[in-house]
């Protein structure tokens, strides 16, 4: 290979490769498509060789021609940043910055995402269709195959990249958690086309050389960690860069040619890699509960964890504690921070503004003056997009337009007695950036009128970025009118009828085109009154605000003529001169000179349009020579943009520009385009002295604009200046630390006529220090006097008295503020560091966000940035200002690349600004909002990422290292203990926490059922009393009845249960049997059954036949932990259990008998059982709880009865009532309901089994209206169904007929706090159909006892009946204070509060304390606590706990540790609290609300404090429309958020940033890990609870296919 010979290429061939280049340094083309053509190019010049791209040869050897070398080089170097922040030393900076970092390298978890997302990057899914970046064969489709490829291979010469995504995941992962450093290291090369700016100056020629931009490195299959140095040689040797993409291990004897060494990190061999298991250690880690863990999830986990345990820098001082103790901690300033101690400074004034005896008195005089006098000398210049000139509008031709204009505005709108447009109206200008001719002749129409113009963008879509404030700007400045050109006037969106539609917040205004043509010729006897110029109103200039709010700055007829006449002798503009102008001339620079000064000066100018630019970005330069111009307005992106698009163009005579003016001069970043074009023009005849950077804003103008030299006088010194003393508001020259610093230009001196001074940013304004940072300030007539209509913002910014240290004021006359930060230097040069705007304070310290824009730009692969186009914002996140960086990648950027570089810009902005991103966005190309002249509207991304619209396809969060002022974790506080002084019922001065429902004993009724202890007993009574009496009606999904049962009905089919159990199943008394039975009569009917037969049944839920592989492992682990004897259920069902899909699930030869109950025999049994002891077991009620557990409990006969009759008692159950059940009948309450009562109490209940809702949803509802029930009960996932599933039918519903309003009592049955906002919203919505407010209310029941509190409502007429309680209360707490288990309460909608809702009455015959659940004493009241309970119902104890046969005995026999120390309670496992309300009951006693938090094991210790999920969950769901549900766990110690996703898939990165907000916001706390997963994820029991365990479970066992998972750093 290496003795081949050099092939020379073409010329033609040449030009073309460059071609290809700049096409790919823009972004135009992918990778892919560049290598294509590339070597189609040059395929024909080289033998293929076996291995080696043919372009590599050559590539390394070929001897080029220094011209073609440096053109190429040039080309490379350009990349596609964003050149306002192009800098070479910077560059180097954060390289250097970055390498330093290598040692500890931050191991980012890569995110998990779902294929279709990943795909999605490919170019034709995002890009709109934008002339921007279209290009011949951009890469449709082809993301596919190159996901985690390396995408950035010149010439393919590494490893295929068609691998998996996932895998390129797992083997980073496995190298991150073996400790190896974890990414490529980047390359620290200086990459510049221009090195004479650098510390050594060393050449240009040394600095081309090292212009090797393609150094994305690519991973090797040996995972080989290479370092490059780049050594500047000041030899000519000018080889084209070397491609290391490729090298391999025997390519060293090339590298020292090239002046490059390649170093190898001792990485792992590859050999010793091989082996490594899939997730590095992953099989052998262990969870925070010593459980093994196998799986990627808890190895990603795993791997943040380590990373958040490494040590941080020295955290900030808290300065921010909860203001519970209302105190907020002072932050005491560090002693070692860099202070201003210079003198006070003092103010500058500009030289004298010269007068000059033909000045004319105002601007229209002198237009009147030029268009008399020298009709024929050419104003304007106007070019087509091909760079020929379009048309030349001559002074003669600008007057007598003007002059239309201003005759047809004041005389031919509205009528003569009534016209539209007075004199100091106002009208808005809109006319597009390619016609300045008709933009002058309407503003000078304008001024000639007395009527004030307001220029503005032309509005593309009825909702434009911004355009909406633009709007708003024009109502309050009462616009009517809109002056436009003809062709925009077509160009603008109509509605079908050809109007032209209001657009967005704008006025109704009236469409006016200033075409000659279309205007009326003025009579002769009318001309314009030309005054001299006064303090009226000339023109008003929007801005566009931090916040994206529009300003509307009024310049007055004087202000803008003397600004004329101070740039004027600043620039020493002469007559006729020749001025080429890039800039937009409706405002700023471009207005002031291309429309203004121009004018009375009579200079020509030469408008280049920005669609000229796009196209020929050297066009400007053309025109300097072809009109041999004089002076030029620029931005540094035009010079720029030059310097890409410059080839060794022959005719490029820079000679005659005496002045290149650059408009954003002060941007500190601007410097380095201004040298690098220097460099470049100087041989074209570009003098230096030339070049002069201006610093202006919409307030103030021209704010300073350095002066054009004499030739050969020495340039002005630069300002190079500490980072981190600039974050700190002082001046301070850097030492050395060479990485952070930013170079400064000035922007020459104070405007003639004019003073300077700089005051602090914040209080008084104060005169800063000589080394101190402030806002500039002026005073000088040429500034603007107001913000239109807005008096309290006027004065702070247009009068401002600065004052010295001894608070005298400066000067009588009033400054105007620039919005400027800067400081005046040595010989009174001005320097600027910043914008107002762009200022970030973060933890106290300063930062700008043009210089973090800067530092991420240099970041390596400096392409990966689509066009350099990145936005930087700060948002406030808990008290602090928080930094957010977005940028648009390349199409064909992988998933590797975007995180590889993430990672390396968060090292650089914290290794030079010393400050950490809090997040990191990364959207597709062409994505972000643009202003009309294609940058980013930077407050429109900022709303749409508070919106959560901006839909990112990489997020890296980092609250974890950002989020440095969180309240201090809590110490618990000492509750009280045996010592508390205990009087009667008071703790330490508070009533103890204690309550109880009425007393069984006491009451007297005619209960007939009380006489009986056992339920059976019950059954024969009423079969034997009142045969007929309809005991239970179900309904079947269409509401009719689908059977009934009788008392005899139901007695005989027991009687025939009890036979069949015991001939077929031989039981003995008190075996136990499971029932596996839909809800319905044959449940009831089994259940009886057993109890005729001695037997203890356990009801259990059968599997679900489209879901057995879940359902069914639950069956069989109720019935093997129950120790059935035997299984009872339905034919149906009895197959189900047996079938194939059942036997994949579990091992079906493992069931105990099954009897299917279809068709009974017709015997009865020879005698009925009657249990001997009434404690002995009546039945098991088995559960799953939320967090997974399953937990039977044991009820006794005595236990059953006692329960019946309290419900009884409570709800007024008897044989004439009807109640409608709408619940599952398998454990709890519910099966109570269903089940049990109506045998007891006699009364009718309808059954409706909540599955048959999913069909008809209305069905509930119906019955309950249909047979005019007063009492129902149902679950919280019923009434959520019929919340979402019948929201938009209740007219419907009503016109059919149904009526609520006979219910008296509709309970939701649960085991949680109750869901306050869904019963709210339940009760609002079917108001409609005369549903009582109050009817609606909850219970609560829970393992150890079923139901503690149930509360039924009395309205109307029912008051007297002697039971009635009162109203639900309820409160609002501190959810601040709960975490520290205290209660607060506030007021309602006060910050931070959480309304709880009474969870209902408690039942008769129950008794309620609230204990501490550590020291087990009793609590004052409004105390948190555990919910303890003592009742002849409570169960009477577990039937052993699958999975843990230690559970706590004291569940069920717990004591008080003080106090009353012989009652024996049941501990709920719910923390809640008692308050005495101020409501009586019916007896006159004060009545009690339980208020249940949440349960003791779903709750979060996390940083001393306890958290309940729904509080988080809450929080969560409300953040974004899209967010349907949400799940909340930890994990080692990690908070991590599931939320389900209603929207496409696009939208899951949106999610990130807003769920760590709000729970950082509302919680203090950090989330560690968001999963976004689709609707129906997180799993849900048959309560309506989630089951977040099994969530957890799920997730850590990689089973959830979520969308997406952010790991937050």
């Amino acid at each position: 290979m290496a003795d081949r010979d050099p092939v020379p290429l073409p010329a033609e061939v040449r030009a073309k490769l460059a071609e290809l280049e700049l096409e790919l340094s823009e972004g135009d083309i992918t990778q892919k498509g560049y290598e294509k053509k590339r070597s189609k190019l040059i395929g024909a010049y080289f033998p293929q060789t076996q291995g080696m791209d043919p372009a590599m040869g050559q590539e390394r050897r070929t001897p080029v021609t220094p011209s073609s070398s440096s053109r190429y080089n040039r080309r490379r170097s350009s990349g596609s940043r964003d050149e306002r922040y192009r800098s070479d030393v910077h560059t180097e900076a954060v390289q250097a910055a970055l390498a330093k970092h290598k040692e500890r390298k931050m191991a980012v978890p890569m995110p998990s995402k779902r294929r279709s997302l990943v795909v999605q990057t490919s170019m034709d899914a995002y890009t709109p269709p934008d002339t921007s970046s279209g290009s011949d064969g951009e890469g449709q489709g082809e993301g596919d195959e190159e996901v985690g490829g390396d995408g950035e291979e010149e010439d393919g010469g590494g490893t295929p990249s068609s691998r998996e995504g996932s895998i390129v995941m797992e083997h980073w992962i496995s190298r991150a958690i073996q400790g190896t450093s974890s990414t490529t290291t980047t390359s620290s090369t200086a990459s510049s086309s221009s090195s004479s700016t650098r510390s050594g100056g060393s050449g240009a020629a040394g600095g081309r050389l090292a212009d090797v931009l393609a150094q994305h490195v690519h991973i090797s299959a040996q995972h080989h960690l290479r370092h490059h140095h780049h050594h500047r040689h000041k030899t000519e040797n000018h080889s084209a860069p070397p491609d290391v993409t490729s090298y391999t291990n025997n390519t060293s004897n090339t590298s020292a040619t090239d002046g490059i060494q390649v170093e190898r990190a001792p990485g792992p061999g590859s050999a010793a890699l091989r082996q490594t298991p899939k997730y590095g250690n992953a099989e052998l880690m262990e969870t925070g509960d010593g459980v093994p863990v196998s799986s990627r999830v808890s190895a990603k986990i795993q791997q943040l964890v380590n990373t958040l345990k490494r040590p941080k820098r020295p955290p900030l001082r808290e300065f921010f504690v909860d203001d519970f103790e209302e105190l907020l901690e002072v932050q005491q300033p560090d002693p070692n921070l860099p202070k201003a101690e210079g003198a006070q400074m003092v103010t500058m004034c500009g030289e004298q503004l010269g007068v000059v005896t033909n000045w004319p008195p105002s601007l229209e005089a002198a237009l009147q003056r030029w268009g008399t006098i020298s009709p024929k000398a050419p104003c304007l210049t106007i070019m087509d997009t091909n760079g020929k000139p379009l048309y030349v509008l001559t002074y003669g031709k600008l007057w007598s337009r003007s002059v239309k204009v201003a005759y047809n505005l004041l005389h031919k709108l509205g009528t003569k007695q009534e016209p539209l447009v007075r004199p100091g109206d106002r009208v808005a200008l809109v006319f597009p950036n390619n016609d300045p001719g008709a933009f002058m002749t309407a503003f000078y129409g304008c001024l000639l009128a007395e009527v004030v113009p307001v220029p503005i963008e032309v509005p593309l879509t009825r909702k434009d970025a911004g355009s909406q404030q633009i709007g708003f700007l024009l109502g309050s400045c009462g616009v009517t009118v809109a002056l436009t050109s003809d062709a925009c006037h077509k160009g603008l969106p109509k509605s079908p009828t050809g109007e032209i539609p209001q657009f967005k917040g704008w006025p109704k205004v009236l469409w006016f085109v200033t075409e000659s043509k279309h205007l009326s010729k003025p009579p002769r006897d009318w001309f314009p009154q030309i005054k001299d110029a006064n303090q009226d109103t000339a023109y008003i200039e929007y801005k566009t605000c931090k916040d994206g709010g529009v300003l509307g700055v009024t310049v007055t007829r004087v202000a803008m003529l003397t600004h004329c006449q101070a740039l004027t002798q600043s620039c020493s503009y002469t007559e006729a001169e020749t001025i080429v102008n890039v800039l937009d001339f409706k405002k700023d620079v471009g207005l002031w000179h291309a429309i203004l000064t121009s004018v009375m000066n009579m200079m020509h100018v030469i408008s280049i349009p920005y669609a000229l630019m796009k196209v020929n970005p050297l066009s400007w330069i053309q025109k300097v020579c072809q009109y041999k111009a004089r002076v030029a307005c620029v931005k540094s992106r035009d010079m720029h943009w030059a310097l890409v698009a410059h080839r060794d163009q022959r005719d490029v005579n820079l000679s005659s520009l005496r002045m290149l003016v650059v408009a954003d001069g002060s941007n500190p970043w601007s410097i380095s385009s201004c040298d690098a074009f220097l460099n470049v023009f100087q041989t074209k005849g570009l003098k230096p002295e030339v070049i002069c950077p201006c610093a202006s804003s919409t307030e103030a103008l021209t704010v300073a604009i350095r002066r054009p030299l004499e030739e050969g006088s020495t340039p002005p010194n630069r300002g190079v200046l500490s980072m981190q003393g600039l974050s700190h508001g002082v001046i301070r020259v850097d030492s050395e630390e060479k990485l952070s610093v930013l170079t400064l230009q000035d922007v020459g001196s104070v405007m003639p006529g004019g003073m300077m001074c700089v005051v602090k940013l914040e209080g008084v304004p104060q005169l800063c220090k000589t080394d101190e940072i402030g806002e500039v300030c002026v005073c000088t007539v040429a500034t603007g006097s107001s913000y239109y209509g807005l008096a309290g913002m006027t004065k702070n910014t247009f009068e401002v008295f600065p004052v010295s240290n001894n608070g005298t004021p400066v000067s009588e006359c009033p400054f105007t503020r620039t919005g400027l930060l800067g400081f005046i230097g040595p010989a009174g040069l001005i320097f600027v560091a910043g914008k107002m705007d762009g200022l970030m304070v973060v933890g106290g310290r300063r930062h700008n966000a043009d210089d973090i824009v800067a530092t991420a730009l240099a970041v390596e692969p400096m392409k990966f940035v689509y066009r350099g186009r990145i936005a930087v914002f700060s948002i406030t996140v808990l008290h602090d200002e928080r930094i957010v960086v977005v940028a648009e990648q390349r199409p064909d950027s992988t998933e590797e690349d975007s995180f590889q570089w993430m990672s390396r810009v968060l090292q650089a902005i914290d290794s030079i600004h010393q400050v950490g991103v809090y997040c990191l966005a990364l959207v597709p190309s062409n994505t972000l909002p643009k202003t009309p002249l294609g940058g980013i509207h930077l407050s429109e991304t900022k709303q749409l990422f508070l919106e959560g619209a901006l839909h990112p396809c990489n997020v890296l969060m980092c609250p974890h290292t950002c989020v440095t002022n969180l309240p201090k974790p809590r110490q618990k506080q000492p509750e009280i203990g045996p010592a508390s002084v205990m009087v009667g019922n008071l703790v330490s001065g508070k009533r103890i926490a204690q309550a109880s429902g009425r007393d069984l004993g006491q009451i007297e009724d005619n209960d007939q059922a009380r006489k009986f202890l056992f339920l059976s007993e019950v059954l024969q009574w009423r079969a034997q009393s009142t045969p007929e009496h309809v005991l239970y009606t179900l309904l079947n999904s269409r509401g009719t009845i689908a059977s009934s049962l009788t008392c005899v009905q139901l007695h005989k089919r027991a009687e025939k249960i009890a036979a069949v159990l015991a001939e077929r199943g031989h039981l003995q008394d008190g075996d136990h049997v499971a029932l596996v039975y839909p809800p319905g009569m044959d449940l009831i009917a089994a259940f009886y059954g057993c109890l005729y037969a001695g037997c203890v049944p356990i009801t259990v839920r059968p599997p679900h036949p489209q879901n057995i592989s879940t359902t069914l492992p639950t069956v069989k682990m109720i019935v093997e932990v129950s120790r059935s004897v035997c299984v009872m259920t339905s034919q149906v069902i009895s197959k189900l259990l047996r079938s194939k899909e059942a036997s994949a699930a579990v091992d079906v030869r493992t069931w105990p008998p099954v009897i299917d109950t279809d068709d009974l025999p017709k015997k009865k049994p020879p005698l009925l059982y009657k249990p001997s002891d009434p404690d002995t077991l009546a039945y098991l009620d088995f559960s799953v709880s939320t967090t997974g557990m399953l937990a039977g409990v044991k009820m006794s006969h005595t236990a059953t009865s006692a329960f019946c009759r309290s419900i009884k008692l409570q709800c007024e159950l008897y044989p004439s009532r009807e109640v409608a059940i709408c619940l599952d009948p398998y454990c709890g309450l519910g099966f109570v309901l269903w089940c049990l009562c109506s045998v007891y109490s006699g009364h009718q209940s309808i059954l409706i089994p909540p599955s048959e809702l999913e069909a008809n949803p209305a069905l509930w509802l119906s019955a309950v209206s249909q047979y005019k029930v007063r009492d129902t009960f149902c679950s919280y996932s019923v009434m959520e169904l019929c919340t979402k599933g019948l929201g938009l039918q209740t007219d419907s519903l009503k016109a059919r007929g149904l009526d609520l309003s006979r219910v008296r009592t509709c309970v939701v049955v649960a085991e949680e706090r109750p869901r306050i906002a869904l019963t709210q919203s339940f009760s609002k919505l079917f108001k409609d159909l005369g549903l009582h407010p109050r009817a609606v209310s909850t219970s609560f029941g829970c393992r150890v006892n079923l139901a503690i509190c149930l509360q039924p409502h009395r309205l109307g007429k029912l008051v007297d009946q002697g039971t009635s309680g009162p109203d639900p209360t309820t409160v609002f707490v501190d959810m601040r204070a709960l975490r520290h288990d205290r209660v607060r309460l506030v007021e309602r909608g006060s910050p931070h509060s959480l309304p709880l809702m009474e969870s209902g009455k408690i039942l008769p015959g129950v008794r309620i304390i609230i204990a501490n659940p550590e020291t087990k004493g009793p609590m004052g009241e409004s105390h948190l606590g555990e919910i303890w309970v003592h009742s002849s119902h409570n169960a009477s104890g577990y039937f052993t706990v699958y999975g843990d046969e230690m559970l706590q005995s004291d569940h069920f026999s717990s004591r008080l540790s003080f106090g009353d120390t012989q009652t024996v309670w049941a501990r709920t496992g719910y923390l809640g609290f008692l308050r005495r309300t101020e409501l009586t009951d019916a007896s006159g006693e004060r009545h009690d609300a339980l208020y249940v938090v949440g349960a003791l094991e779903e709750a979060m210790e996390l940083r001393g404090m306890r958290y309940h999920p729904i509080d988080i969950e809450t929080s969560v769901i409300r953040t974004h429309k899209s967010i349907t549900e949400c799940a909340v766990f930890t994990w080692t110690n990690l908070l991590v958020v599931v939320v389900e996703l209603d929207g496409s898939e696009q939208e899951a990165l949106d999610l990130v940033p807003l769920v760590t907000n709000v729970v950082l916001e509302e919680h203090y706390l950090i989330v560690g890990v968001v999963v976004v997963v689709d609707i129906g994820v997180i799993p849900i029991n048959s309560r309506g609870e989630k089951q977040r365990m099994h969530l957890r479970d799920g997730f850590l066992a990689d089973q959830l296919d979520p969308i997406y998972v952010a790991y937050n750093m």
